[in-house]
């Protein structure tokens, strides 16, 4: 029997990154209400030694992992439509949600795919080659196995899209940003879900004030926030702008990429192979882009050590000129696998900015605790895990509206999640 049940959508999400996919499949309350997280797992080193499926495991904080044999992306894609078919929970999906990093000038909120998105989309890759390809290649492979479930883009960089034009302009010859060229900003979907965090965890008063979000992982960035909207943001026409990251160089002066050009006389694929694969915290270190490492061999390691620091001077940079974008820092957010896990790095960020009455609490920070400010700090400091995939089920849940579903596929969900 068929029942209108707005209240228990049910939403497959995919997050998919240059080397990895996550995915997740989310039963949706009533508007307002907290998505219920029930099959997820992820795809890790894509078109790398060592590729592996890692899932709950049956213990908290025990994953369960599986290696994979998947040479490249489409392999991985093949694999992962193969074992999601396989999964109790799956048949209960009436639709995916994507996280597309790149929308372009035209793309700025959630849209139900559609060929002419996808061509739009396509005429994007220039944009984001890292990205774009392998989104698209997604979207195409469940397209082509799934036809009958829904396919929602949600854009990463719809969070910025209110930017002030000064924090968007590039500052080329008008001719070029009447191309879309112009700054983007990205992480939105991460950022639109530690806003709503903050704001449940302090009141939304906290939420409107002078607000720092630093999404700190492989790929990096901090955005700046007042009154709920972005301000500005360190990424800027591609991800590989703003704060030095795993492989990415982060701002890099021009003339560096015309010698380069001229002087090696690297391809547009090569020098953006350098630039987003073969830079960055690797490029520095010589040996890794996992701050993990880095941290683990900075004592012994002069480079690892080098590699370090550059990351915290430069996020302790971005957060300087962004306090001064918005005239003072009432709360300061750290999320992402480095923001979230690597407390020497908060440490370091945050020494320095005692000026803006920014002052750690060491013994919280060491333990990661939600809040690692001091009592007697003027600024409040956060620590709060980011959920992109959350964010994605809303949004396709509103674009959803009620769909009706069976009442036995409602069941099997949910004893999936429990």
């Amino acid at each position: 029997m068929i029942h209108w049940l707005g209240a228990h959508q049910v939403v497959l999400t995919i997050n998919g990154g240059s080397s990895s996919i996550k995915f997740a499949v989310y039963a949706l309350g009533a508007a307002g209400s907290e998505p219920q997280r029930g099959l997820a797992g992820q795809l890790e080193r894509i078109g790398r030694p060592g590729t592996c499926l890692t899932v709950p495991g049956p213990a908290p904080g025990q994953p369960s992992s599986q290696p994979v044999d998947a040479a490249d992306q489409p392999a991985a894609i093949r694999f992962l439509l193969d074992w999601l078919a396989r999964q109790p929970a799956f048949p209960t999906v009436q639709a995916v949600g994507h996280r597309v990093v790149h929308g372009g000038p035209a793309h700025q909120a959630p849209e139900v795919i559609t060929p002419a998105l996808l061509a739009d989309l396509r005429q994007l890759t220039a944009y984001d080659p890292d990205h774009l390809p392998g989104e698209i290649a997604l979207i195409e492979a469940f397209q082509a196995r799934h036809p009958q479930l829904l396919q929602v883009a949600c854009f990463d960089t719809a969070f910025h899209r209110a930017m002030p034009l000064v924090a968007r302009q590039l500052p080329l010859p008008r001719r070029y940003a009447a191309r879309g060229l112009r700054r983007y900003g990205f992480h939105g979907l991460s950022y639109t879900y530690l806003l709503a965090e903050l704001g449940r965890r302090a009141g939304l008063a906290a939420t409107r004030g002078r607000v720092i979000l630093a999404h700190l992982g492989s790929g990096a960035s901090l955005a700046a926030v007042l009154g709920g909207q972005c301000q500005d943001t360190s990424m800027g026409f591609t991800p590989a702008a703003g704060l030095v990251m795993g492989t990415r160089p982060g701002d890099l002066d021009p003339g560096v990429v015309s010698y380069l050009l001229q002087a090696d006389g690297l391809t547009p694929k090569q020098l953006n192979h350098l630039l987003n694969h073969e830079s960055g915290l690797l490029g520095i270190s010589e040996t890794s882009a996992d701050m993990r490492d880095l941290l683990a061999a900075q004592a012994t390691d002069e480079r690892a050590a080098e590699a370090v620091a550059l990351f915290c001077y430069q996020a302790r940079k971005w957060v300087g000129s962004f306090a001064a974008v918005l005239g003072g820092l009432d709360t300061l957010v750290f999320s992402g696998g480095i923001g979230e896990h690597a407390a020497e790095v908060r440490a370091r960020i945050c020494q320095g900015l005692g000026f803006l009455g920014l002052e750690l609490d060491e013994a919280r920070n060491a333990v990661h605790a939600g809040v690692i400010s001091s009592v007697a700090s003027r600024v409040m400091v956060y620590v709060i895990p980011t959920d992109e995939e959350q964010i994605i089920a809303q949004t396709v849940g509103r674009v959803l509206g009620e769909i009706p579903v069976e009442e036995e596929s409602k069941e099997v969900l949910i004893s999936s999640i429990n």
